[in-house]
């Protein structure tokens, strides 16, 4: 049996190598630009009051003074912060997934009169300021005394136009022969989008998940305006608290309260990024 083997010329294979080490270093790079202001902020959170003033800067601090978290936990009512961000996080989450795979699924596997047009009604929503929604959402919830409460925080906040879009693309690449194989066995909508819809967009949905809990996590505005005690407020708000906090809390403390805000959306990432790298392996193959 004869076999062929591939001869490549060595300033062929030289010019890959090259070309290999050049796109590597340009990463390296890039990532270590991205990279140098989060390190910034570690090493920061761990420095002494000395440290934190000298010029030039100190990159590695000459001691890790753990007592900055210590400190800046103390200082301000963190917990009840982190338990406020929590549930108004989660919930909200929750929340806006559901109703967003629900209208998704209508929008793309439910025929009804004059689907499309409102369809483009709910995209055209996308174009209008958050901002603009900011007083009426105000007294709607003052009427129904709602000021200063979880569901102040959340219930305004849980429907999404761009979730309605991304879930609704993802239901249409889904073959319409399985739809109709489910409705033969007696399937009705929603055991279809429970047991197929939702299952086989896996990756989509878990994308859209992440974005959110990195949007309600750091939400700002909402919040300082719907809540009026320190017992209701949530972590974004609590790191203004600590900033303001001069001449009893310095640069340090403001790099660990920083840290320990964004430790949760940290974790959360690193636990969802198989399935938003399959996401968009999916994607990249279908598109």
């Amino acid at each position: 049996m004869i076999t062929s083997r591939r001869i490549t010329h060595p300033k062929v294979v030289a010019q890959r190598i090259v070309s290999r080490i050049l796109s590597h270093a340009t990463l390296i790079f890039a990532a270590g630009i991205i990279g140098l202001p989060f390190f910034w902020m570690i090493s920061t959170s761990f420095k002494s009051d000395v440290e934190v003033g000298l010029f030039p800067p100190v990159w590695i601090p000459s001691a890790l003074l753990w007592e900055n978290y210590v400190r800046v936990w103390t200082s301000a009512p963190f917990d009840m912060f982190y338990l406020n961000s929590i549930i108004t996080t989660l919930s909200g989450l929750v929340l806006e997934v559901i109703i967003g795979a629900m209208s998704a699924y209508a929008f793309a596997r439910i025929e009804f009169p004059h689907r499309d047009a409102l369809f483009l009604v709910v995209l055209a929503t996308m174009m209008i300021p958050g901002e603009m929604a900011l007083v009426p959402n105000y007294l709607t919830l003052r009427n129904l005394e709602w000021i200063n409460t979880y569901q102040g925080i959340v219930i305004p906040y849980v429907s999404s136009a761009f979730g309605c879009f991304l879930l609704r693309q993802a239901f249409f690449s889904i073959p319409q022969d399985i739809f109709d194989a489910a409705k033969m066995d007696g399937a009705g909508h929603l055991r279809v989008l429970m047991s197929i819809a939702l299952p086989m967009t896996r990756p989509v949905v878990a994308t859209f998940a992440l974005f959110l809990f990195i949007a309600k996590w750091n939400a700002y505005l909402w919040p300082l305006i719907v809540t009026n005690t320190w017992n209701m407020r949530t972590l974004p708000i609590g790191l203004v608290l600590v900033r303001e906090a001069e001449g009893t809390l310095g640069w340090q403390h403001v790099m660990a309260a920083s840290l320990l805000v964004l430790l949760p959306v940290l974790i959360v990432f690193f636990l969802a990024q198989r399935q938003i790298i399959e996401g968009i392996a999916r994607g990249a193959v279908k598109g």
